[in-house]
C-alpha cells in the first residue's frame, strides 16, 4: 500500500505540476520543444476515416479490450483476452494552423466510451441499452471500446517539432557529413565524378573538391526545405514527460490528477499506519 500509494502520488503529481506550469500555445507560433495545444480533430486530406473494430464506427482513433468472467475457488474475475489501439496520424486544428499527432505512447482520454457483454468472444454489432440490455443480464464476455472523433475538442502536450517553412537553422557541417555518407554508398558512381586523374582512388585535392560540391548540396537542400509549408508535429517526448491526449479541456485533468494524487497520498499514509501498527504490536 505504501508502494503503490507512494508511485501513484508522485507520478500523478508530476504531471499536475507538468499541466499547470506549461502555457498553452497557438500551432503556428509554438516553441519547438514541450508545448500544450488546444483546439479541434480534423480528418487527413485523402485519408478515409478507421473503422473501430467492436462497433464498425468510423472514427479517428480507436482502443479497445475483451475480457472474459471466469470463476475461481473462491470469486470470478474478468481476465483480458484481447486489447489495442490505432496509431494512425491525428490532426489538430485551431485558428492558426493544424498541427499532426503521433499517438503512440501517449495517455489518451476520450470522451466516447462503449461498455457492454456479450455471450461470444466478439460482438455482434453495437451495444444494446435500455430495457434490452437491462434482460440480456450477465454475460461471459465485455467489451470496451473508446474512439476519437472529427470535429471534437482535443487537448495535447507533448513534444512539437517543425519542418520546413524556415524554422530550421542549418548545420552546415553536420548536413555536408551526411551529404558525403550518402554519396559514399555509391563509392563507384563518386569516383567518376571527382576523381580527375582516373587513378581509382581521391587524393587530398580531390577530397577537397568532394567536401565543397557536398557544403553546395547541403545548403541547396536546405533552401528547398525552407521553402516548403511548415510542418508541424506532435510527438512522445524524448525526456520522461507526460503525453497526454484528450477530448477533456485542462481543468477537468487537473482536477483528475490532483484526486488521483490525494487519493495515492492517504493510501501511502494508510499503509505506513499499518505497517507501523504490526511493527508496535
Amino acid at each position: 500500500m505504501c508502494l503503490v500509494g507512494g508511485w501513484l502520488w508522485v507520478s500523478r503529481w508530476s504531471k499536475l505540476r507538468h499541466l499547470l506550469d506549461t502555457p498553452t500555445s497557438r500551432i503556428r507560433s509554438a516553441a519547438q520543444g514541450y508545448v500544450e495545444l488546444a483546439g479541434v480533430l480534423r480528418d487527413l486530406p485523402d485519408t478515409p476515416p478507421l473503422i473501430a473494430p467492436l462497433t464498425a464506427t468510423p472514427c479517428l482513433w480507436w482502443r479497445y479490450r475483451i475480457e472474459e468472467y471466469r470463476t475461481g475457488s473462491k470469486r470470478g474475475s474478468w481476465n483480458v483476452l484481447e486489447q489495442g489501439s490505432s496509431d494512425g496520424l491525428l490532426r489538430l486544428f485551431d485558428a492558426t494552423g493544424d498541427c499532426l499527432i503521433d499517438p503512440r505512447g501517449a495517455e489518451v482520454l476520450p470522451a466516447r466510451r462503449d461498455c457492454w457483454t456479450g455471450d461470444q468472444r466478439h460482438p455482434r454489432g453495437a451495444p444494446t441499452s435500455g430495457v434490452l440490455a437491462w434482460l440480456t443480464g450477465h454475460r461471459q464476455y465485455r467489451y470496451t471500446e473508446e474512439r476519437l472523433h472529427a470535429d471534437e475538442p482535443l487537448y495535447a502536450i507533448g513534444e512539437f517539432r517543425t519542418s520546413g517553412g524556415g524554422r530550421q537553422g542549418l548545420d552546415l557541417q553536420a548536413a555536408q557529413g551526411q551529404v558525403v555518407r550518402e554519396w559514399k554508398e555509391d563509392y563507384a558512381g563518386l569516383l567518376q565524378r571527382f576523381d580527375h586523374n582516373r587513378d581509382g582512388q581521391l587524393d587530398q585535392a580531390e577530397w577537397s573538391r568532394v567536401r565543397l560540391a557536398a557544403s553546395l548540396e547541403a545548403q541547396q537542400r536546405h533552401r528547398l526545405a525552407s521553402g516548403r509549408q511548415a510542418l508541424h508535429k506532435l510527438a512522445r517526448p524524448a525526456e520522461d514527460l507526460p503525453f497526454v491526449l484528450s477530448s477533456h479541456g485542462e481543468e477537468v485533468l487537473v482536477r483528475r490528477y490532483r484526486g488521483q494524487a490525494a487519493g495515492g497520498a492517504m493510501l501511502c499514509l494508510l499503509g505506513a499506519a499499518l505497517l507501523a501498527t504490526r511493527v508496535v504490536g
